[in-house]
């Protein structure tokens, strides 16, 4: 039996394969690249898409996944925390763009109504591919890290009531006013609902299903209560979007939220390539060519609009230049939600297919100018800096300082230089007990139910999902933690999140508690640094090693193991909090690590030749310890020793550096 849907996904997503990887290598984000695979495959090109309905199906799935984890990731509390910037900065450019842009149309001649919806898709920035960028550069936390973020967020939350008012905007209703009070007491109606669901109906529902402890009733529980809130919101004549959404922030401010968003994030991507294929085929070739000129200038014009009201809305919250340039420089494109909104506003009539044309090529090369402008905007803000102003002006700028709105960051996830604790057993508990003893940060992954609640009673950091994760590891900073210790007892999955952990960083140090001795070459293999198995004093050991890597002195471990000792475990058994009086000196050279890497192809510059004449310290900033070849180390280090294929080299250098190191070696 042939299924006519599975040849377009095939064929489409296999050029979609192709596209991404050469736009990796470029380093341009992957929704280009669908939405470039959409134009090849759309009527104005090859045609290859018979099946569009069908994928316009795909696409509004992808859409409620993506309202879905954008619900998640805006939680109240996380919102109030950086209200100013949410709140002010983002309504003030939003409503700054459509004010501007609505104003410009109409100067064109576009109708009112069709100019105010204009301004609703220009306002809006692409989310994905700035804080992508932002979060690479590392940058996010920054001044204009900052600005963008917060505007970014506003513009996420406010895109639903744009959605809503769009059929009023284009003039389905004879009365406005009686369908606004319709539309708000909809609203009302399922915000009650949803308050219900949050505050009774789901903690319980999830509850039954954690505490069964398996993974697939839970993916399908949060998928089932997805989709039952967007059709929720859609049966009482809202969109789908909508209920999505709600559904997200009813889970945001559980303990689950993490794992769900880990969960549905696949799916995610799946789906909402489709939506981005579907609206690349609505792109006309013969007309991008035939207005090309009329396209670039309009192209300009949203740089110069968009630019000037981030700029402006900085400078209102009182930043420093630099960040006026940089956040300008970071939020002028349109985004994927303007994209997902033109969608509504055709079905709707309020966009004209000329007006769409020409939207949807700005769209696309506004977001294909973004990581370019972005790479380049340091160099530009100097220049623009260093620029000739007048002296008055320049005293102004200079007397500016940063307000409150700067220090509005959310610190409760900022983890750094911490000791991971993966497993809430026993071994756990005891290591979590010591780390907070000698005042070294940490925070716990599990995910029993039980556990998370002990932990959350005695305010220990935990976090509810599963550690071989990558979207649970990138929450607890993996990349910034200073020791691994994983401690529980399914073998297979202490694998998985040992090879997850080295994708993001081969500096962390990894300790693993195992059953048995046979089980220490299998997963030193694959790049924990040490194995204890439960035969050892496992918690004892554990902990010893871990204050080694803090450059504790070796008398004060010793005189905490005696101490232990001494007292009968008294610190681990105790279940009084323990006394924080005990301070240690730690040495610690700021920013620098100790690392161990594999040398596993000769296809490379440092294979097979010394360490002068492949340039280690000069081209990659990492120094060479000792090498470890078979079963011999060699520590006397000189410029004429080779490096041999399958040697272990031990480095010193940042962690940046050893990572780049480590690329090398690799290929």
């Amino acid at each position: 039996m042939e299924i006519p849907l599975l040849k377009e996904i095939v064929v489409v997503l296999g050029i979609s394969i192709v596209i991404i990887l050469a736009f990796q290598k470029l380093k341009v984000p992957s929704i280009l690249g669908f939405l470039l695979a959409g134009i090849i495959v759309g009527p104005s090109a090859f045609n290859l898409l018979s099946s569009h309905h069908e994928v316009e199906l795909l696409s509004e799935i992808g859409i409620i996944f993506l309202l879905f984890i954008i619900g998640i990731e805006l939680s109240f509390s996380g919102l109030m925390k950086i209200k100013k910037t949410v709140f002010v900065g983002g309504g003030l450019q939003v409503g700054g763009t459509i004010l501007l842009t609505a104003l410009l149309a109409m100067a064109l001649g576009v109708e009112i109504n069709t100019a105010v919806f204009l301004g609703f898709l220009i306002s809006l920035s692409s989310t994905a591919i700035v804080l992508k960028m932002l979060q690479e550069k590392g940058e996010i936390k920054s001044p204009h890290g900052r600005v963008a973020l917060g505007v970014l967020i506003f513009q996420d939350i406010i895109v639903v009531p744009m959605m809503l008012l769009t059929p009023i905007l284009a003039g389905k209703s004879e009365n406005v006013g009686e369908t606004l009070l319709i539309l708000l007491a909809k609203l009302i109606g399922v915000g009650l609902v949803v308050f219900v669901l949050q505050k009774y109906i789901v903690p319980f529902i999830f509850k039954l299903v954690v505490k069964s402890k398996n993974r697939e009733l839970f993916i399908l529980t949060t998928i089932v209560f997805c989709f039952s809130v967007a059709w929720l919101t859609s049966s009482v004549g809202l969109s789908l979007a909508l209920g999505a959404f709600f559904a997200g922030l009813i889970i945001s401010e559980s303990e689950y939220s993490h794992q769900a968003t880990a969960n549905v994030l696949p799916f995610r991507e799946i789906f909402i390539s489709f939506f981005f294929i579907s609206v690349g085929s609505l792109l006309d070739l013969y007309f991008f060519i035939s207005n090309v000129t009329y396209i670039l200038l309009f192209v300009l014009a949203v740089l110069v609009i968009k630019m000037l009201i981030v700029g402006l809305t900085t400078a209102l919250l009182k930043y420093q230049p630099r960040t006026v340039f940089m956040a300008s420089f970071s939020i002028f494109q349109v985004g994927e939600f303007s994209l997902l909104l033109s969608t509504v506003g055709l079905q709707n009539d309020i966009l004209p297919d000329e007006l769409y044309q020409y939207f949807l090529a700005v769209s696309i090369i506004t977001m294909a100018l973004t990581p370019f402008i972005l790479q380049k905007s340091h160099k530009w803000t100097e220049f623009l800096l260093k620029a000739p102003i007048p002296r008055s002006v320049k005293r102004r700028l200079d007397a500016r300082k940063i307000d409150q709105s700067s220090k509005e960051v959310d610190h409760d996830h900022d983890w750094k230089d911490h000791v991971v604790i993966i497993g809430y057993g026993i071994n756990g508990k005891n290591i979590a007990r010591v780390t907070e003893h000698i005042n070294i940060p940490y925070v716990i992954v599990d995910m029993d139910y039980d556990a998370i609640q002990i932990a959350k009673r005695k305010n220990q950091p935990i976090v509810f999902g599963d550690a071989s994760d990558p979207e649970i590891l990138k929450h607890i900073n993996i990349q910034k933690a200073r020791v691994v210790v994983i401690a529980i007892s399914d073998p297979n999955a202490t694998k998985k999140i040992i090879t997850t952990v080295r994708l993001f960083s081969q500096t962390v140090y990894i300790i693993v508690r195992t059953r048995y001795v046979k089980e220490i070459d299998e997963n030193m293999k694959i790049g924990a640094d040490e194995v204890i198995p439960e035969e050892f004093e496992t918690s004892i050991e554990i902990f010893t090693r871990v204050l080694k890597q803090y450059m504790v002195t070796q008398d004060d471990i010793q005189q905490i193991v005696t101490s232990i000792r001494s007292s009968d475990y008294e610190m681990l058994t105790s279940v009084k909090p323990a006394s924080k009086s005990a301070v240690f000196q730690q040495l610690n050279i700021p920013d620098k690590e100790v690392a161990t890497l594999h040398v596993q192809h000769g296809n490379n510059d440092i294979a097979g030749k010394t360490i002068q004449d492949s340039g280690v310290a000069k081209n990659y900033n990492v120094t060479i310890l000792a090498i470890k070849r078979g079963r011999k180390y060699i520590s006397d280090i000189k410029p004429d020793t080779k490096i041999e294929i399958d040697d272990l080299v031990y480095i010193f250098g940042t962690s940046e550096d050893i990572n780049n190191f480590n690329k090398v070696l690799k290929f």
